[in-house]
C-alpha cells in the first residue's frame, strides 16, 4: 500500500507550486503566531479566530466580544488589545474567552492554505510538536508543512520545526522533496542546543530589541502546549 506524500514548503510565495486539495496543511510561524495559538488553547481559549487584516481582528472583536490582538513587525497594533506573545495568554486571563488574532506572516498563510483548497488546516510550533505529529500520522492523508516564513523571505526557524516534523513522522510518508530533506538535516544537526542556534536567526536579532528573549526560548521549547489547534467553521479549536 502507498504512503502519502509529504513537502515542506518555505515560503507562502511557493504555496501556489503545490496541490493542497485533499491534503492537511500545517501552518507554522514559530516566531510567534502558531505558538501563541496552541498556548492559548492549552490554556483553556474558547476559540481562536485567525484573520488576515487588522480591520476584520476589530470588527469580529467586537461582533463576538473576544479581545483583539495582533502584531505587525513584533509589535503590538494600534486600536488591538494584545499583542503575539504566547506570554499574555495564560489560564487565569485567557480561559473561556474567545481570541481574535491577526499577525505578520501566519494568519495570513493560513487563510492562503483554505484558498487552495486544503482539507484539513492545523497549526503547529514546538510547544505543540507531538499532537501535530501524531495527527499527521493517524490522517494518513498527504502533508504540507507551510513554513509561514517572513515577509515571503525564507527563515530559518519554521524550517526548523518542519524538519522536527519531518524527523518524527517520515516513516510513515513518502518524501522526495529536497526542501524537506534539509529541514530534517538542519534540525538534526540543531536539536540539541535549540537555545544557541536561535541567538544566531535574523527574527532573533529582529525581536530581541523588543525583550522578548524569554517568548523566544519558549517557543522552540517542545510540548508545553501540547494540544493541536484545528481550523474549524471559521476558528481554530483544539481538535
Amino acid at each position: 500500500m502507498s504512503k502519502p506524500v509529504l513537502h515542506t514548503v518555505l515560503s507562502p510565495k511557493l504555496l501556489k507550486l503545490y496541490d493542497c486539495n485533499n491534503a492537511v496543511v500545517v501552518i507554522i510561524d514559530v516566531f510567534r503566531a502558531t505558538s501563541t495559538i496552541a498556548t492559548a488553547l492549552f490554556n483553556g481559549a474558547k476559540h481562536i479566530i485567525p484573520v488576515d487584516s487588522v480591520e476584520k481582528c476589530i470588527a469580529i472583536g467586537t461582533q463576538t466580544k473576544g479581545i483583539t490582538a495582533g502584531e505587525r513587525d513584533g509589535k503590538v497594533i494600534e486600536g488591538l488589545q494584545y499583542g503575539n506573545s504566547p506570554a499574555e495568554y495564560p489560564e487565569s486571563f485567557i480561559k473561556g474567552k474567545i481570541l481574535v488574532l491577526t499577525t505578520t506572516n501566519g494568519t495570513k498563510l493560513l487563510h492562503m492554505a483554505l484558498n487552495a483548497g486544503a482539507e484539513k488546516v492545523i497549526t503547529g510550533s514546538f510547544p505543540n510538536l507531538s499532537a501535530v505529529c501524531d495527527f499527521l500520522i493517524a490522517e494518513n492523508k498527504n502533508v504540507i508543512l507551510g513554513c509561514s516564513a517572513w515577509k515571503d523571505k525564507f527563515n530559518l526557524e519554521d524550517t526548523l520545526f518542519a524538519g522536527a516534523v519531518v524527523n518524527k513522522v517520515k516513516e510513515h510518508f513518502t518524501i522526495h522533496c529536497d526542501s524537506s530533506l534539509m529541514a530534517e538535516e538542519m534540525y538534526n544537526l540543531h536539536q540539541h542546543d535549540l537555545f544557541s542556534f536561535i541567538r544566531g536567526l535574523t527574527h532573533w536579532h529582529r525581536l530581541e530589541k523588543f525583550g522578548l528573549e524569554k517568548d523566544l526560548e519558549y517557543c522552540v521549547t517542545t510540548d508545553v502546549a501540547n494540544i493541536l489547534p484545528l481550523y474549524k467553521n471559521g476558528a481554530l479549536v483544539v481538535g
